[in-house]
C-alpha cells in the first residue's frame, strides 16, 4: 500500500503547525531554489507532483502559466489547497504519484518539491513522466538529500554533553532502499537512493541532466533561523533538473 501519511491527524497537525509558522527550511533553504530554477513559465502547461497545499501551483500561476494539475495523496492537503490556493487554472487531483496516467497534452514542466523521496519505484515514475512530457519539457524536483537519508536510522548529528553538533554521521549510503523515522509519529517511509541511481535512473529514460543544487539559505533566512548555518556542513536537499530530449 502507498504511504499517505499527511491524512494521519497527529501527523498532519504537527505538519501543518510548521508550515503555518512560516520558519521552516521550506520557506528559506528549498523553495527559493526550487523558483530559481523555474522561471519563465508564461504560457506554459504545468504539473505539480506531491503539489501539498497548493502554494508552488499558485506560485506557477502567478508567474504566468497557462495550467497547473496538482497531484497529491493525501486528502487532508487537496482539501486546504483548495481552500487555500484555489484558482480555475488548477486543478488538483487526489491520487497516488505513482498511479498517474496520461491527462491528454503534454506538459511543458513537471515540478516536485520534496515528494520522490517517498516513491518506492524511482525508475518506473522516471519513465512515466517522461511519456508526460513534451519533446524538450524539463523536469524539476528536489528531495532530502541522499547523505541524509542514507544512515539507515536518520539520526545523523552527533553531538557533546552540552548539545553542541559536533559532526554528521555518514552511513549505509550504498546501501539503498526503506528507511523509516519519527516524524511527529513512528514510521513515517522513506526511500534512500545514491546520487549515480538518481541521474542515471534520468538518462536511462531519455533525460538530459541539466543542473544538481545542493541550495544554500537565503540571507533572511540565517537571520531568522541561526540553524540553517549548518547546511554549509552538509545539505539538507538535492535538486535535480533535467529536460526531455528533443
Amino acid at each position: 500500500m502507498k504511504q499517505n501519511i499527511y491524512d494521519d491527524p497527529i501527523f498532519f497537525e504537527g505538519y501543518m503547525n510548521l508550515r503555518d509558522s512560516g520558519r521552516t527550511y521550506n520557506d528559506f533553504l528549498e523553495q527559493p531554489a526550487m523558483k530559481e530554477e523555474i522561471q519563465d513559465l508564461t504560457g506554459k502547461r504545468i504539473m505539480d507532483l506531491g503539489c501539498g497545499t497548493g502554494a508552488l501551483s499558485k506560485y506557477c500561476i502567478d508567474q504566468g502559466a497557462s495550467s497547473v494539475v496538482g497531484v497529491d495523496i493525501s486528502e487532508n492537503m487537496i482539501s486546504r489547497a483548495l481552500n487555500d490556493h484555489p484558482d480555475n487554472k488548477i486543478i488538483y487531483v487526489c491520487s497516488p504519484i505513482e498511479d498517474l496516467s496520461s491527462t491528454g497534452e503534454p506538459f511543458d514542466l513537471i515540478v516536485s518539491s520534496l515528494a520522490l523521496h517517498y516513491i518506492k519505484d524511482y525508475g518506473s515514475l522516471i519513465q512515466k513522466l517522461h511519456t508526460l512530457l513534451k519533446p524538450g519539457g524539463r523536469l524539476v524536483y528536489s528531495i532530502e538529500h541522499p547523505i541524509v537519508t542514507a544512515r539507515k536510522d536518520m539520526n545523523n548529528w552527533w553531538g557533546n554533553d552540552e548539545g553542541e553538533r559536533l559532526h554528521w554521521a555518514l552511513d549505509h549510503y550504498r546501501h539503498e532502499g526503506k528507511r523509516q523515522q519519527h516524524w511527529y509519529v513512528d514510521g513515517v517511509i522513506k526511500y534512500h537512493r545514491t546520487i549515480p541511481t538518481l541521474i542515471n535512473g534520468l538518462i536511462q529514460q531519455g533525460f538530459t541532466l541539466e543542473k544538481l543544487l545542493e541550495p544554500l539559505p537565503t540571507p533572511e533566512g540565517l537571520d531568522l533561523m541561526p540553524g540553517l548555518r549548518n547546511e554549509e556542513r552538509r545539505p539538507s536537499f538535492l535538486i535535480v533538473s533535467g529536460r526531455k530530449s528533443s
